[in-house]
């Protein structure tokens, strides 16, 4: 088996003589930033180490935001090229809006091909997904063969028994399958990454849902004939409360649209209104009272 963090990234591999097509789990903890492993005691994931081999390191796309960095690992593509380049968004010639909670419309995923797409298109076995970003979408007017609908209430223990179901399903035999589970990630946003108290709950949490998963493994055979791959899309920084700009007093909340907001924010000036020139001598404003910070 080979078992990989990313977390770098964790691998862990197997594949036996009697194999004829090698099978992949890719698991995406959301937001796993790479000294959660140097800083906290994490059992498991130590004991998926030790079987397998730790890349310490990744380099994440930009903006590092949830749906466009998963996209990126299963597309190869950098964000501009795959077309998923925020968590929100909007296209004023189509207009239409994405989020989180609006994404199902093929048109934001069709610029490129997921893995599972082309796994399935090779004819030599089905793909998997409990809620991969992008996994429930009809993707180049395909979906995995086995998918969950995206729903936050769904728990990492079940998510991983349908993973296993599916993975033990002899028609047909599914030789790729994803995982995504949203902590550290929502704790993070929420308390902090430097919060050591809360984090180190969390991710203690996080570390006993991969020894569930590795139990789970071990139990139904697949622990010894299957790749595993664990890495997430991010890491996370802290700011200051004292370093903010308000955007209103710079720009006023009736010359824009906010579209997104972090890292990077997004907005759309109402230009009908105000015209661009106005809009852009102010966002200049922005940038002298970034100098002061």
């Amino acid at each position: 088996m080979l078992r990989l963090f990313f977390a770098g990234i964790l691998v862990c591999c197997a594949c036996s003589a009697g194999d004829s097509v090698p099978r992949l789990l890719l698991v995406s903890f959301d937001g796993f930033r790479s000294d959660y492993l140097e800083n906290y005691t994490l059992p498991h994931l130590q004991e998926f180490i030790k079987d397998g081999v730790l890349v310490k390191e990744v380099m994440n796309s930009f903006i590092t935001k949830t749906f466009p960095n998963h996209y990126t690992i299963v597309t190869g593509l950098y964000e501009e090229s795959h077309g998923i380049v925020a968590n929100d968004m909007y296209d004023a010639d189509a207009k239409k809006k994405f989020s989180q909670f609006n994404d199902s419309d093929p048109f934001w995923w069709n610029d490129a091909v997921p893995i599972w797409v082309t796994n399935q298109q090779q004819g030599k076995g089905a793909s998997a997904a409990a809620m991969w970003p992008g996994s429930d979408v009809k993707i180049n007017n395909t979906t995995p063969h086995f998918f969950m609908k995206y729903n936050f209430s769904v728990n990492f223990e079940e998510r991983v028994e349908r993973i296993v179901e599916w993975l033990n399903s002899s028609d047909p035999v599914v030789n790729f399958a994803v995982l995504y589970w949203e902590e550290p990630d929502a704790s993070g946003h929420k308390y902090g990454p430097d919060n050591a108290q809360n984090m180190s709950s969390v991710l203690e949490e996080v570390d006993k849902h991969v020894g569930f998963l590795m139990e789970k493994l071990k139990a139904s055979g697949l622990w010894d004939t299957l790749n595993v791959i664990i890495t997430s899309d991010h890491g996370m920084a802290s700011c200051s409360a004292e370093k903010l700009i308000v955007l209103d007093e710079c720009l006023g909340r009736d010359k824009y649209t906010l579209i997104d907001k972090t890292p990077v924010a997004a907005v759309l000036p109402r230009q009908s209104m105000f015209g661009f020139g106005y809009f852009l001598r102010h966002m200049l404003r922005i940038q002298s009272c970034l100098s002061c910070l």
